[in-house]
Order: structure tokens, then sequence, then C-alpha cells
């Protein structure tokens, strides 16, 4: 009963400083206007260390140049072990500092040094022993509830998400005025019905090959090139999550909490940048494997015809009927 996951809760301290030049976390966390942004950027990259943005609570941030001194708090081993293996791995470290250039828009990446702290000294010295690096967490409790700061900081952040996210349910379901390219992208599931049964069956059902087919036609199956890249940046709208979800069973690199968390760091560049940063980690990631037969595939799967025909050079009155 005492070993239950469920009653497991641990503590321990991040400490954050910039080796940027005059770049000082505390002052820009201090700065009011800066505040949301820093907050952002470390709540994303814990969200990566875990995999989920439950997986570990911030209760308070300490500023104490040149330190920024963040308080964690785990409710399970599986999330402490994660974390601990983002953190001893440099995955952390890495995301922390694209998570801070972006949310900081500054022109060079944000350069930081971290350590690990509980009551019971430097965890960094012991990664590679993560049972004792888990012990002693759990002997560190946390010593207080979560910060109002924090709490209201969280609330913000998740509230930005929610907007973004419902904005694009409520926009894909009124009418666009025709002769807009973007529009008919996004109202593109009306078409399906005006397309033969055999048109818009699910090509991943196909076998792979140099060749597949879509609407009765054979074509290439190249590797996804910039000018696609560009025109699906352009033209999916706020559709792009949706097709992501779709990529995301073959690709690894897209799972969740990815996309979420790309929604919110590209927020203020706007739908076109949220789109391009998505298909170019599908690209990164899976290299020769990331084709346009299966781009086509998730553009079909969510409604996306009059895309996948635009970057297959496909017009609808050639279709095969």
């Amino acid at each position: 009963m005492g070993d239950s996951t469920d009653a497991w809760v641990g503590s321990a301290y991040l400490f954050v400083q910039s080796t940027s030049g005059n770049m000082l976390l505390p002052s820009l966390y201090g700065n009011p206007e800066r505040k949301s942004q820093v907050f952002k950027a470390f709540k994303l990259a814990l969200a990566d260390s875990t995999g989920s943005f439950n997986g570990v609570d911030m209760l308070k941030v300490h500023c104490s140049d040149p330190d920024l001194i963040v308080q964690l708090k785990f409710c399970n081993q599986v999330n402490c072990r994660k974390f601990l293996q983002s953190y001893r791995e440099g995955t952390l470290h890495t995301s922390l500092q694209r998570h801070l250039k972006v949310s900081l828009a500054t022109p060079t990446p944000v350069s930081v040094q971290m350590e690990l702290k509980t009551g019971a000294g430097k965890l960094d010295s012991m990664l590679l022993e993560e049972e004792r690096c888990v012990e002693c967490i759990s002997q560190e409790k946390p010593n207080h509830l979560r910060d109002e700061e924090i709490t209201k900081l969280e609330e913000s952040l998740r509230n930005l998400s929610c907007q973004e996210s419902n904005s694009g349910i409520m926009s894909s379901a009124i009418p666009s005025p025709s002769g807009s390219t973007v529009d008919s992208a996004v109202q593109s599931p009306s078409l399906d019905s005006s397309l033969p049964p055999s048109s818009v069956k699910s090509l991943s059902s196909l076998p792979q090959g140099d060749t597949f087919l879509f609407q009765g036609q054979q074509f290439a199956n190249r590797r996804i090139t910039l000018n696609d890249h560009q025109k699906f940046a352009k033209l999916v709208s706020k559709k792009w999550k949706q097709v992501g979800r779709s990529l995301q069973a073959g690709c690894r690199a897209l799972r969740d909490p990815f996309i979420d968390n790309l929604a919110m760091e590209y927020e203020r560049e706007g739908l076109y940048e949220q789109a391009y940063q998505m298909l170019r980690r599908f690209i990164d990631s899976e290299g020769k494997r990331a084709t346009i037969q299966r781009l086509v595939v998730a553009l079909e799967e969510n409604g996306l015809i009059s895309l996948a025909e635009e970057l297959l050079g496909v017009h609808p009155n050639e279709t095969a009927v």
C-alpha cells in the first residue's frame, strides 16, 4: 500500500543560468513584459521532457542572480524517470534553449547551463545512478503549494492554446468566399462528394513503391520538395494540426505533446510558420521516408483534396471520372 504509485511524490530544484552575453534570466523573469515568455519556454521544455504538460509541475520560480531556480514537483516515478532521462541525455537542455530563443524572439540561440539539486546535494554527479536520483527526489517533499503567480501564468498559457484550437475548429465550419485558394483548401471536405468512391479511398492501403495512385492516376512517390513545403504551409491554414496528427502514426517525432507545443511556440508567427515548422519536423526526422505519398494520405484523411491536387499538379477537371 505504501509503495502505491499514486502516493509517490518528490521534488527537486532546477538551477538555470544563461551564458549568452549580458542576458540574465532572473532579470528577464522579473520584467512583467517578459515573465510570461520565459515561463512559456520553461513549461514547454518540461512538457517535452516527460511527454505531457502534467508530467512535472512548477511550484515556484526563485530569482537569484545569476540563476533562475525552478522548484519542480513530481507526482509519480514514471514521469520522474522520463525527466531524469531527458536531463541526463541533454534533451531538456537543448529543448529549453530552443524554446527560449523562440519565446524571447532573439536573433541568436540562448545558451544556458543547468544544475539539478535536492536537499541531498547535486544530482548531476549521480545521473547514471537513476535509482539513487529517484530516491533523492522522493525524499525531497514539496514544502508548499504552487505559487499563485505560477497558477496564473499556467492558466494564461493554457487559455492561449485553447483559443487557438477553438478558432481553428470554428473557422473551418464557417463558409468562406469562393475564389480564395486558402479558403478552398480549408473547405475542401465538400469536394469529397463530387469525386468517385474509388478516388477517395485511403491511400494508406496502397502498396508502397516508386509510384502511387491518386484519383485513378499514377504519380511518382518522390520526396517532399521545398516547393511542396511552402505550398503546404501557405494553403493548409488552420487544419495543419489535423494533418500533423495523421502523419503522427508513422513518425515518432510528431508524437504528443509536440504539435500542441508547436502551436504555442509559434503562436505569434501565425499559421504559416506553425504549419511550416510541423512539416519541417516531419521531413527532418523521416529523411527519405518523407514522401509526397505520405503527405497526400494525410491530406486526404482530413478532406484536403484540393491541397493534395495542388501539390500533385492535378486540376479537378482533369481527374479521371
